[in-house]
């Protein structure tokens, strides 16, 4: 089984988190917020291109906004085969880490 990148957990987490709301500037700000890491716009766009292309993410475009010009936001949510990666990530997570409670109790601690 093919286990989802930091960089793709993260993103889909953002996503996910921004339920409704998620387009390239808050999801942006929302990795920013839970990484501390700058992002760049041409990065962001390419992993959010390849995370439809692989089926995780589905867009589709909001209503035109005269804040905005009259441009449309393309919105990102997850599909269910990005739920069920988020979901065999988490598995994984929890699997690499079982027998070692005592260093994980220690590493929370710290």
């Amino acid at each position: 089984m093919k286990y989802l990148t930091l960089n793709e957990e993260v993103l889909l987490l953002a996503i996910l988190r921004l339920k409704g709301d998620a387009y390239p500037v808050s999801i942006r700000e929302k990795v920013i917020e839970m990484t501390e890491k700058d992002v760049v716009y041409g990065t962001l766009y390419n992993s959010l291109d390849q995370l439809q292309k692989k089926g995780y993410l589905r867009s589709e475009k909001g209503d035109p906004t005269p804040e905005r010009g009259g441009k449309s936001k393309i919105y990102f949510k997850l599909t269910e085969r990005g739920i069920s990666a988020l979901r065999n990530t988490v598995e994984f997570h929890e699997s690499i880490w079982e027998g070692i409670d005592e260093l994980s109790a220690r590493l929370k601690k710290n």
